[in-house]
């Protein structure tokens, strides 16, 4: 319905409005609630969540998106706590896991940073003798320039080789972001990396030091943190809280203009509604963020529109748990450059305990199959997505059982590529969007895919509604966790 929709469109009148009810959103709400600010969420589609999907299979709860949160970063745990879930956050069961790679599941690598390794040594029956002895040449290497920015592949594969970016780098920094490690910004996906290429000549050398760090900081505790009943509780969990503190959320309710009023605040229509704001937070896609900021910001506009995203699916499989023997470990990574289907595997009732003991007779696993530019393989239907799956898994396992159900989800430009120069695209947004008082933009496309940085760029919008920018150059992206749900998490 347009704006003056034949006058019978509900005029609301609300502190903030925030578009988009995916993880961002819901914490930018959340927190805004928990400062006193009235606040109105809008979300297109028919729930709220976004990439953070709970549901069932076989009658076994289970993720169809993203399954576990970075927990080495507090927002995420932290907003679990405070929205009634202390209790339920739970580690993985176990921590170890393998890639599928030239020919055989190996033990996944330790002593690693993103797949970069410290030593040769580390990398040790995953890489042939060659690739281990081209890592060696490192330390005799002159420095290696990285720039403003520079793409994983390319800095790593100058210094060890293209192996270690092939059989690690690749399938680690893939699963994260669905996208090519050769695309793929070193600056905005691996920070840490990045800064120390400023300041050392060897690579190795720069890892060691990250790790020295690392363990002199006491970083002890489980890496990732789940959720009993799955990953996809926790949206579902802050937007309750949301509607217990006064906030409203309305599903089914996309918005088709977006106006700064001609005193001041906005005016945003949303199918038969028309809310007059004093502020707003954009939580959604890029395109859809374009389309929003068109006639007030289109030089944001415009930016948003060149962030390209990549699509992928997740295969669900359910089996009877006495039909199935599965190698040790939480499941495996497939570097691409070995030509296989999927991308990873998790084992599902292997890594979180609470499906195990919710589901004694069954064994859940799931796969993912894509990445960008990969758009062959996502045409098929969703039983020939099966099949390649059960095929890999026969090929890397022996798993030749029959599932008693199977699920596919498919994630249609579900995750933001983040290609070198990201951060400057992203800097170039937010300085278009601040020039508008009381905008504010969050979410995935900017500073990191994982759940933690999505919280903490929802955070660092609301800061900026109340006037204080200074988290907003402190936001880095985080390779947390993907939708592919594959070992390396």
């Amino acid at each position: 319905m347009s704006a003056t929709g034949a006058g019978r469109a509900k005029v609301t009148q609300t502190r903030v409005v925030v578009v988009g009810a995916g993880i961002a959103g819901l914490a930018a709400a959340h927190r805004l609630l928990r400062r006193g600010v009235g606040v109105t969420v809008l979300e297109a589609a028919d729930r709220v969540g976004g990439k953070l999907l709970p549901g069932e299979i076989a009658g076994a709860r289970v993720d169809f998106g993203a399954e576990s949160m970075l927990a080495r970063r507090p927002e995420a745990v932290a907003l679990a706590r405070e929205v009634g879930l202390t209790d339920r956050l739970q580690p993985p069961a176990t921590a170890t896991a393998s890639l599928w790679t030239r020919g055989a599941l190996r033990p996944m690598p330790k002593g690693h940073v993103m797949g970069v390794p410290g030593t040769a040594s580390a990398l040790a029956g995953v890489l042939s003798e060659e690739g281990l002895a081209r890592i060696e040449r490192d330390a005799d290497l002159p420095r290696t320039e990285v720039g403003d920015d520079v793409a994983v592949g390319e800095y790593v594969a100058a210094r060890l080789g293209r192996e270690v970016v092939d059989r690690l780098v690749e399938p680690l920094l893939g699963g994260v972001y669905a996208g090519d490690a050769y695309r793929i910004s070193l600056r905005s996906a691996v920070p840490q990396l990045y800064q120390a290429a400023l300041t050392h000549d060897s690579l190795t050398r720069a890892v060691r030091e990250i790790q020295a760090k690392a363990a002199a900081n006491q970083q002890t505790g489980p890496v990732f943190m789940g959720i009993e009943g799955g990953v996809g509780s926790l949206p579902l969990a802050v937007a309750e809280s949301v509607r217990e503190r006064g906030g409203e959320i309305l599903t089914g309710a996309a918005v088709t203009e977006l106006r700064r009023e001609p005193s001041a605040g906005w005016r945003v229509v949303a199918g038969g509604r028309v809310l007059h704001a004093d502020a707003v937070v954009v939580a959604v896609p890029a395109p859809a963020a374009a389309a929003l900021l068109r006639t007030e910001a289109p030089g944001a506009a415009a930016e948003l529109t060149g962030i390209e995203y990549a699509s992928m699916a997740l295969v669900t499989l359910a089996y009877r748990r006495a039909d199935v023997t599965l190698p040790e470990g939480s499941g495996f990574l497939v570097p691409p450059v070995d030509g296989r289907s999927i991308k990873a595997s998790t084992f599902a009732s292997r890594k979180w305990g609470w499906i195990a003991d919710e589901n004694p007779d069954l064994l859940v696993l799931r796969t993912s199959v894509g990445r960008h530019g990969e758009m062959e393989i996502l045409q098929r239907e969703d039983a020939g997505l099966v099949e390649v799956s059960r095929h890999d898994l026969r090929e890397a396992t022996g798993l030749d059982a029959t599932p008693l159900e199977t699920r596919v989800t498919r994630w249609t430009d579900g995750l933001p590529q983040y290609p070198v120069g990201h951060h400057a695209r992203v800097a170039r947004i937010r300085e278009h969007v601040g020039r508008l008082p009381g905008l504010a933009v969050c979410g995935a496309p900017y500073d990191g895919v994982g759940i933690p940085a999505c919280i903490a760029s929802a955070y660092a919008a609301v800061d900026q509604l109340g006037g204080d920018l200074s988290a907003v150059p402190e936001l880095t992206a985080n390779p947390v966790q993907s939708l592919h749900g594959g070992a390396g998490e």
